[in-house]
């Protein structure tokens, strides 16, 4: 099942609503991705530019892409990106296939 790393961050809010009255982020993240198909594997809060990093897996890429949809329109979260992520041997096959199809891209002037 492809596998993807969701960073984003908290608005000023929704910061301000945390502080107000805690509660399980990552409870609130798991309820959303399974109601979107997917499982959510890890979530992490994090420093630096990114508050949060999620791993999904999920077979439905649209599915994920609404999931980010109704996350932001909340208003508690932005700057959302998202990266497929691979393990090594995912990457590995990757590389095979690209060895097998090199030959037939020809460069400029090449």
């Amino acid at each position: 099942m492809p596998r993807f790393i969701v960073t984003g961050n908290y608005t000023s809010s929704a910061m301000k609503a945390m502080i107000e009255n805690p509660s399980d982020r990552e409870a609130a993240a798991r309820a959303l991705v399974e109601a979107a198909g997917g499982k959510l594997e890890t979530f992490y809060l994090t420093t630096g530019d990114r508050d949060f990093a999620i791993k999904v897996t999920i077979d439905d890429v649209s599915s994920l892409l609404a999931g980010l949809l109704a996350t932001g329109a909340s208003g508690a979260v932005s700057n959302l990106r998202t990266v497929r992520a691979f393990t090594t041997d995912e990457f590995t096959e990757i590389q095979k296939k690209a060895g097998s199809i090199a030959g037939a891209y020809k460069a400029p002037g090449g």
